[in-house]
């Protein structure tokens, strides 16, 4: 399994925003839920994305999509700034879940299931010379980047990698990853 977790700093955590990049750049998690679930005509049934949200206004937030399970879904940004809506006030959507939930219990958590870590870094080895077999999870920050702290603490249970010399944009670098991914299968 690939999953992906996204640390959103200002992402809202309810539905009271009035597009997605007023929710705190919920547009983000939207980008980057299209480059980890979707590919060309169909839904990446071997992935999950994740995003801690930690915006008002009742922090942390985790918001899982899980690729297998996801139905009704397109691709357009209005129909996700509804699902997301929805989700975001209570209700409900197949295959997506929130949960209140840190960061740091959520990485515990993979950890103890045995999921290799990968924080996603400029500082890090090379994403090419990594095992990248089983079940993995890249953690990656938001346009701010992910907190040091945090990125120290994911760090204790994983290791940094780097996609190469240049800084791309969260949702590219999920679907490089991907591809990288793809390309070793």
């Amino acid at each position: 399994m690939r999953e992906f977790l996204l640390y959103s700093r200002t992402g809202r955590t309810d539905a009271n925003f009035k597009n997605l990049v007023d929710g705190g750049r919920l547009d983000i998690v939207y980008q980057c839920t299209l480059m980890a679930i979707f590919k060309s005509a169909a839904h990446r049934h071997d992935a999950v994305f994740h995003a801690i949200l930690n915006g008002a206004p009742n922090p942390p937030l985790k918001l899982s999509i899980n690729g297998n399970d996801l139905r009704d879904a397109r691709i357009d940004e209005r129909s996700w700034e509804s699902i997301l809506r929805n989700v975001l006030s209570g209700g409900a959507h197949p295959g997506i879940e929130t949960a209140k939930i840190s960061l740091q219990r959520f990485i515990e958590d993979k950890h103890r299931e045995g999921y290799k870590i990968y924080v996603l870094s400029d500082e890090g080895e090379p994403i090419a010379s990594q095992d990248l077999s089983g079940d993995i999870l890249f953690v990656i920050g938001d346009h701010v980047g992910l907190p040091k702290k945090d990125e120290g603490f994911v760090l204790r249970y994983g290791k940094a990698v780097s996609l190469g010399r240049e800084k791309y944009l969260a949702a590219s670098c999920i679907d490089i990853v991907n591809y990288t991914l793809d390309t070793k299968v």
